[in-house]
């Protein structure tokens, strides 16, 4: 009996799957607007090393962060086959570039497992979980700390 009320309360989750810095991350379906292929912003001065510049996105000006060096992992040097991901949450849209994006993949509840947590950071906090699939470990991104004013990624 108990099986099935676990059955009923593990609830379905959809992600995307995603390279950055070389590692397996993955971000809610719910927060991306769009997947686009690079494409050359405009540099702000004095603006941090992780935030590459803005995009002009049908009308809206939208800040683009390495995701890989907001990690803490080195930068990417972009080329056309790198992927542009324009995430919106809390009402801030923010475009992560990545190394590829790969695939759709749809997890139960119960497949999130914690991460170990040691002394936190601004990229410690911006990991919520991580899934095992198969053999690889694929990170869940907590892209509201990445944009929360605290560990702010643009201006």
């Amino acid at each position: 009996m108990s099986e099935q009320v676990d059955a009923m309360t593990a609830k379905e989750m959809e992600f995307v799957t995603l390279v950055a810095g070389g590692q397996n991350f993955c971000i809610e379906i719910t927060q991306i607007r769009e997947i686009r292929r690079w494409s050359p912003v405009t540099i702000l001065p004095h603006s941090p090393d992780y935030v590459l510049g803005v995009m002009n996105l049908r009308g809206a000006v939208i800040p683009i962060v390495d995701l890989a060096a907001k990690l803490g992992f080195e930068k990417i040097e972009p080329t056309e086959r790198h992927v542009i991901i324009i995430t919106a949450v809390e009402e801030k849209i923010v475009g992560l570039l990545v190394e590829s994006v790969s695939e759709i993949i749809g997890v139960s509840t119960d497949m999130v497992r914690d991460i170990p947590r040691g002394p936190e950071d601004a990229t410690t906090r911006a990991i919520l979980g991580i899934i095992a699939i198969g053999e690889e470990m694929t990170k869940i991104i907590n892209l509201s700390i990445l944009s929360s004013k605290k560990d702010q990624v643009a201006a």
